[in-house]
């Protein structure tokens, strides 16, 4: 209960500046409707329609209200529900992200536990390496890479997607692979080296090394004893990864033009459509802070140390 009044203070604190920050953003959203050619009465009567000109500290209280109940308000420029275009978006980055997230954390962890037990040795070297020049590679050069590999000298998959943001799984599901592809190898590095560190800290500790001694093999010692100590470490940077890939991936997207949370992020910056900018925003710090409350009570369920620390406290 500690843990969600953190979490709901943090998406308190967040929404405050989500809403401040987007209100105090430059440009005027009913020039941009009307046109550098609009007089200053029609463009003062849009404002009072579309509510900009409000008193600050009111349109964040309706706004915040508003949130509670999953009604985000209308799209300035495009006149929908805000949370009908979002939470569609979201979907099409949900597609990408589960898939990515699945792949992603089990072969990390498999590598990462891989190259601890093998430390020294050439496949400890090899994935070492490969994760470190994965790390070094910005997503939009992989992204380049894998569609001169895949879509044009090897053409498997699209290169880019063709398809709106209206379009059903159907017609996404053929143009998805390259962005998972993409998303996995930027998550697994970090994940993959964090695994590595923590499991040779477990292996080396007397526990392990007792478990050992006892005649245990040393698989069972690294799936019994070391991996789920191991693990704790790392679940914050797993958390983060997840909550990077669920809140989409801005660089990936726009390479691929896929109709994702990206996309829809960078139109509602280049049209100053704030209330969908808030939105997005918001469901953001919302999927961050969940990752993050599910990794530590995960953490609790795993060491009951944590549970025994937490009572105590």
């Amino acid at each position: 209960m500690r843990r969600i009044g953190t979490g709901l203070l943090t998406l308190l604190i967040a929404s405050f500046l989500v809403y401040f920050a987007t209100a105090a953003l430059p440009g005027d959203v009913a020039q941009q409707l009307l046109g550098q050619d609009a007089t200053e009465e029609s463009l003062a009567a849009l404002r009072e329609e579309l509510g900009v000109e409000q008193n600050v500290w009111v349109g964040y209280l309706g706004w915040l209200g508003g949130i509670l109940t999953l009604d985000f308000g209308t799209s300035l420029v495009r006149g929908g529900p805000v949370d009908e275009m979002v939470f569609s978006a979201f979907g099409n980055s949900l597609l990408i992200a589960v898939p990515a997230i699945l792949i992603g954390v089990t072969l990390s962890v498999l590598l990462g536990v891989t190259a601890a037990a093998r430390r020294g040795r050439a496949a400890d070297t090899g994935i070492s390496v490969s994760t470190l020049v994965a790390m070094s590679i910005p997503e939009f050069v992989t992204a380049t890479l894998l569609v001169l590999l895949f879509a044009i000298t090897i053409p498997v998959f699209p290169a880019v997607m063709l398809t709106g943001p209206d379009a059903g799984v159907a017609e996404l599901l053929p143009g998805i692979w390259l962005p998972i592809i993409t998303l996995v190898l930027a998550m697994a590095a970090y994940i993959v080296r964090a695994m590595r560190s923590s499991t040779i800290d477990v292996m080396a500790a007397e526990f392990a090394r007792t478990a050992e001694l006892k005649g245990l093999s040393r698989r069972r010692v690294l799936f019994r004893h070391v991996i789920p100590h191991a693990l704790m470490p790392v679940l914050p940077v797993i958390a983060i990864n997840i909550a990077w890939l669920m809140g989409g991936v801005v660089v990936v997207e726009t390479v691929f033009n896929y109709p994702g949370m990206g996309g829809l992020l960078i139109d509602s910056v280049s049209t100053r459509d704030l209330p969908v900018l808030q939105a997005i925003a918001i469901i953001t710090a919302i999927i961050y802070v969940g990752a993050n409350l599910v990794a530590d009570l995960i953490s609790m369920m795993i060491d009951p140390r944590l549970r025994r620390k937490e009572a105590a406290a």
